[in-house]
């Protein structure tokens, strides 16, 4: 009975609800949209941001942020999309995107926990540097006329309509939650989010924990790439511009503490799903698409917002008590 009361109280588990609670109200506006086919779609267009979302968890876990996962995407995409024009092979594709993705998370890894710049600075300019780069190597043009063997396994469906794509990422999330959960070094992440300086104390390294934080999230960010470029079949100089907001919008809706130390990598899946759901909830409720943009930040701003009081509430909370119990403990020994 203790275990399903802990389970409610998760916070991965009000993200649930809240989908739950989208869908049926969604459901209730348009019948048409609880159809199993619907349901399955939103999951499966999910893929991305859920590969986005796992990598950024990583570093928000460690009181951080990388707003240069949505270039990342982008350029891995446009080079994937090069190489498929040479008739490349998959293997030498996804090799070629995670190798990009460990370097731009070298790069913000040492800019941030290594020099000590804040993180939102140096990734916004990592984030213009990725640009600027994918702006040269496409020619300024859209990458596009890929052949058959890339385009094909985007829709390649595996069972019951779920695509071979977003079972992969179900299992990297799974995987992650796993390492971060029930591991020693996966738990340094979380760790040194909560309290960085009472981890160096007890021996956890802080910079190497935030640098193979920034490593995976731009692995993450390079398979993402490679999705991309498989499920579109073109790849534009823009592609992947404003995805990072929205996985890290997952993040924090699935119970991710953006001031870091707190959250799992299922709740970051689940606010994946919410967040790539939106555009078509809009549709079967009767508003245009156009609102996506708004109601993603209008979201963004209240989750954060209430995280930030709760996290205020929790200090002061804990402050109370120590308050308390060092007064009743003064009273006792007078």
């Amino acid at each position: 009975m203790s275990k399903v009361r802990n389970l409610f109280k998760a916070r991965w588990m009000s993200s649930l609800i809240f989908l739950i609670l989208l869908f049926l109200i969604t459901g209730a506006a348009d019948p048409k949209f609880l159809q199993y086919d619907n349901i399955i779609n939103c999951f499966n267009s999910a893929t991305m941001y859920t590969l986005l979302a796992i990598g950024i968890a990583f570093v928000i876990m460690t009181g951080e942020i990388d707003v240069s996962i949505g270039a990342t995407m982008g350029l891995t995409a446009a080079v994937t999309g090069l190489i498929a024009q040479q008739d490349g092979g998959i293997p030498r594709m996804l090799i070629t995107c995670i190798l990009i993705g460990i370097c731009t998370g070298i790069v913000n890894g040492l800019g941030v926990a290594g020099i000590g710049v804040p993180s939102l600075i140096f990734t916004l300019g990592t984030n213009s540097v990725i640009r600027g780069i994918l702006f040269l190597t496409s020619g300024g043009r859209t990458v596009e006329n890929f052949n058959a063997p890339l385009a094909g396994p985007a829709n390649q469906v595996l069972f019951a309509g779920i695509t071979t794509y977003y079972v992969i990422a179900v299992i990297l999330v799974v995987i992650a939650h796993f390492v971060t959960s029930r591991t020693r070094r996966g738990k340094y992440f979380i760790a040194v989010g909560d309290n960085p300086g009472g981890a160096n104390l007890v021996g956890i390294s802080t910079f190497w924990t935030k640098l193979v934080a920034y490593i995976l999230c731009g692995i993450f960010a390079g398979i993402a790439g490679f999705v991309f470029a498989s499920k579109y079949g073109q790849v534009m100089t823009v592609a992947g511009n404003g995805y990072e907001m929205t996985a890290i919008a997952a993040c924090v809706l699935g119970g991710i503490s953006l001031s870091g130390g707190l959250g799992n990598m299922v709740g970051a899946a689940i606010g994946a799903v919410i967040m790539s759901s939106i555009g078509r909830l809009l549709v079967f409720i009767g508003l245009s698409a156009t609102y996506n943009n708004t109601i993603t930040g209008v979201m963004l701003i209240v989750i954060v917002v209430v995280d930030a009081l709760t996290q205020r509430r929790a200090i002061e909370n804990a402050r109370r008590k120590r308050l308390l119990s060092r007064t009743s403990e003064g009273g006792a020994k007078a």
